[in-house]
C-alpha cells in the first residue's frame, strides 16, 4: 500500500491536505523488521515516531499486571516522544516477519510544523484530542476505594 494512504489512516494526521500528506511522507525513510527484532527500548531516548506500515508490533510495559499491546498497520508508537522529548515508556517489538514501520525524527517533524504552521495546528490539535480522550477514560475507569 502506498505511504500517503497508510498515513491517511492515521488519527494523528487527519485534516491534513492532500500536498500536506506529501510533504510528511517524503520527511522519514521505511525501516524493516523481522520476529522479535526490538524497535526501540523502554527508557530509552524518545528521538522519533513510526507509523506501522505492515506487519505486527507489540507494546510491552514493565510494569506487574500490564498486558502486552498488539499494533498494526496505520497505527503509531513513540508519538509521546514528539511532545515531551522523554524517554520510551514501553518496549515495542515487532512480532511479524516483514514488519514494516515509516520512522519520522522529532526533528524532521518539528522544522516541518515551523515551515508549515498549519501542519503544526492539526498535530497538536489532534495530539490534544487524543490525549484528553486517554485521560477522560482514565478519569472514567473503575476505581478502588481502601
Amino acid at each position: 500500500m502506498e505511504l500517503v494512504q497508510i498515513l491517511r489512516s492515521v488519527e494523528l494526521f487527519q485534516g491534513l491536505s492532500a500536498p500536506q500528506f506529501e510533504r510528511l511522507a517524503s520527511l522519514g525513510q521505511r525501516l524493516s523488521f523481522g520476529t522479535d527484532e526490538e524497535v526501540f527500548h523502554q527508557g530509552s531516548v524518545g528521538d522519533r515516531m513510526y507509523v506501522i506500515v505492515g506487519g505486527q508490533v507489540e507494546i510491552h510495559f514493565d510494569q506487574a499486571g500490564v498486558p502486552p499491546l498488539y499494533l498494526g498497520s496505520g497505527q503509531i508508537v513513540g508519538e509521546m516522544a514528539l511532545l515531551d522529548q522523554g524517554t520510551r515508556s514501553a518496549t515495542v517489538i515487532s512480532v511479524a516477519d516483514d514488519t514494516e514501520v515509516y520512522s519520522i525524527t522529532n526533528t524532521d517533524l518539528m522544522a516541518l510544523c515551523q515551515q508549515d504552521t498549519a501542519i503544526g495546528f492539526i498535530l497538536m490539535r489532534n495530539m490534544a484530542l487524543d490525549l484528553s480522550f486517554k485521560l477522560r477514560v482514565k478519569n472514567l475507569g473503575p476505581t478502588t476505594t481502601g
